[in-house]
């Protein structure tokens, strides 16, 4: 141990042991894009605070692989990954938690898996950051401030939490009696699809009184947006952003945001992954919930008086 003395993978593999390594696998494009643009999204970053933190607390290490999830050769590259690094556990981030060749791939060696953002049935262990709460809590605070007509920017379709979020925001909107009719748009996430979300939104005629939109690059593009339209935020328009990147804390206003727990999820993930192999996985997806954060850019609807 002194001389740092670590196995050969090839011995731990013979021997059965363990190789002390949890593998994270996050989406190439996506990663790489915005790595690219420098705009502030941490999703990896969180992902190995809270994963890289809670590893060392059991004696484990924690690598993040790159896969590009819409090619052919997913199976090869993820295998030819598996095969030389023989992690003790895997985290599968969206879209790659609900892509069936790398699930079925996963299941066949043999290797514990942990899938963030998906609850669909089959092997691995499901877990969610609360985005249908999430919405859902979001909502109620713009309706708390009296606005009756919420926007809503959806991400793009192949994410379920895109759905969840939409289900939390119509949930609220419906139990307090309320229509969501010509208030949903969708984006990928991005600012120029949210630009463009965010024009339809407030160029139509019952132009919403509040926007939440599901990535702060979306909610960034809505501030944009509305000083086009020469509106105030939050004046005449209050904005809440979903992920809670630093990056929101410096917009004009700064943002009121979703605190997506990645961090937490990860370090959830750990935990279950390192616990696997001596315990069954759990039965039902692993939730683990988000919390607003209010800033500066929700406030009462226009003519509305707060109580």
């Amino acid at each position: 141990d002194k001389l740092g003395y670590v196995p050969s993978k090839a011995a731990q593999q013979m021997s059965g042991s363990r190789s002390y390594l949890i593998l994270a696998i996050n989406d190439r494009d996506l990663t790489i894009a915005d790595w690219k643009a420098r705009e502030g999204r941490d999703w990896v970053d969180q992902m190995m605070f809270g994963g890289m933190l809670t590893c060392a607390e059991h004696g484990y290490r924690m690598m993040i692989e790159l896969v590009d999830t819409h090619t052919d050769h997913v199976e090869r590259e993820l295998g030819a990954a598996i095969s030389a690094l023989q992690p003790d556990g895997v985290i599968l981030t969206p879209p790659h938690s609900e892509n069936p060749l790398i699930t079925g791939l996963l299941a066949e060696r043999n290797i514990p898996f942990a899938r963030i953002g998906s609850t669909q049935p089959g092997p691995g262990i499901a877990m969610t950051m609360g985005d249908t709460h999430n919405a859902r809590i979001a909502t109620e605070h713009l309706l708390g401030l009296g606005h009756t007509a919420i926007g809503f920017i959806a991400g793009p379709a192949e994410f379920s939490l895109s759905g969840w979020r939409v289900a939390g925001w119509q949930e609220a909107m419906f139990a307090a009696g309320l229509s969501t009719d010509g208030l949903l748009e969708k984006g990928d996430f991005g600012f120029e699809t949210g630009l463009a979300a965010a024009h339809k939104l407030l160029g139509a005629a019952n132009r919403p009184t509040a926007i939440i939109a599901s990535s702060d690059q979306m909610s960034i593009a809505v501030l944009e947006a509305a000083r086009e339209y020469g509106l105030e935020v939050p004046r005449d328009l209050s904005v809440i952003s979903f992920d809670n990147s630093p990056i929101v804390r410096f917009t004009q206003p700064a943002l009121t945001a979703i605190d997506q727990p990645i961090a937490a999820t990860a370090s959830r993930a750990v935990e279950l992954l390192i616990a696997a192999r001596d315990t069954p996985p759990p039965t039902e997806p692993v939730r683990v919930k988000g919390e607003l954060v209010v800033r500066d850019s929700t406030a009462p609807a226009p003519g509305h008086n707060a109580a």
